[in-house]
């Protein structure tokens, strides 16, 4: 089971450079994570004064729900705080949950980058694919059916399939044990906004932008990340792509620096807020022409969906 190769920092850092890159700050990621949650409610607020910006808000929050997940993300690595307790807490309660399991798949992700091992492996593997193929699964994502296949569908097919005369209830009850995050999100906003009017918010300025655009700006994540390229890629500097991004793009697909992924795969505890810097020194010092990058989304897109369109016999 051959493991991905690795890179040494001190190859391409000195220690007055790496020692910062690597430190962990007690407070940058904490207000990430409070940065996130206070554009979320701004989004709402602005969507609640002004009802025609509600496809703006969901944009706006569809793409800090990814950056939830971003964050996550660190603190899987265990670079959210250094204190590693802080770190997992945080991680699990105010971000979009769930590290304990994500943790040692992502983990597993790294070990075995690009080889056989690797589990996001099935994510990149079908590329390139047709512009006929990307617009399909954008538009499976922008009307739902790609959240309803991911969260939904299992539970709908255990009911379906359910024994003759099997219960109902232990099937709902354990559902809604499992995502209990989820419902009692659902509660606690429904009952802090019902009162002035405002039982909508949720629906509209929660789930909607879970639903639609999150699940969109994911796909668009992965194929930046790892699409093209190749399976058993022996080159560490090579393993991910970074990708460069404008601000709009930094706004509404690539929040928290999640585009400098060729560097996060290759120093993969550096905290998220310092890959921009890490970015800088391995430019200044040639390296960066020998990694995977890209100059934009829509480069990416374009070689993403490189494959021919089949021709009708």
């Amino acid at each position: 089971m051959p493991v991905a190769a690795r890179v040494d920092p001190k190859v391409y850092f000195s220690p007055p450079e790496w020692n910062p890159l690597a430190r962990r700050s007690p407070w940058k990621g904490l207000a990430l994570v409070a940065h996130a949650w206070a554009v979320i409610g701004l989004a709402m607020a602005m969507a609640v004064v002004w009802p025609l910006t509600i496809p703006l808000a969901i944009a706006i929050i569809g793409a800090r729900q990814l950056g939830l997940a971003i964050l996550m993300h660190d603190a899987a690595h265990a670079a959210l705080h250094p204190n590693l307790k802080v770190n997992d807490w945080v991680g699990n309660n105010l971000t979009t949950g769930d590290l304990k399991a994500y943790r040692p798949y992502h983990l597993q992700h790294h070990k075995f980058a690009q080889q056989a091992e690797d589990p996001d492996l099935v994510l990149s593997a079908p590329f390139p694919i047709t512009r006929t193929s990307l617009r399909r699964k954008i538009l499976r994502d922008l009307t739902g059916r790609t959240y309803y296949k991911l969260k939904w569908s299992g539970l709908v097919n255990r009911i379906r399939e359910r024994r003759p005369g099997e219960p109902l209830w232990p099937i709902l009850k354990d559902a809604v044990v499992r995502r209990r995050r989820f419902f009692t999100g659902m509660v606690v906003t429904i009952a802090a906004t019902a009162p002035f009017g405002l039982w909508w918010v949720w629906p509209v300025l929660w789930l909607v932008p879970q639903a639609t655009w999150l699940p969109m700006v994911t796909r668009l994540r992965n194929i930046a990340e790892h699409a093209c390229v190749a399976k058993d890629e022996p080159d560490p500097l090579r393993h991910a792509r970074t990708t460069h991004a404008n601000w709009l793009e930094r706004a509404f697909i690539a929040p928290y620096w999640v585009n400098y992924h060729c560097e996060h795969h290759m120093f993969m505890h550096v905290p998220c807020y310092n890959l921009p810097k890490a970015h800088r020194i391995l430019r200044e010092t040639g390296t960066l022409d020998r990694m995977l990058t890209a100059p934009g989304y829509l480069s990416v897109l374009k070689l993403a969906t490189s494959r021919p369109e089949v021709q009708a016999a």
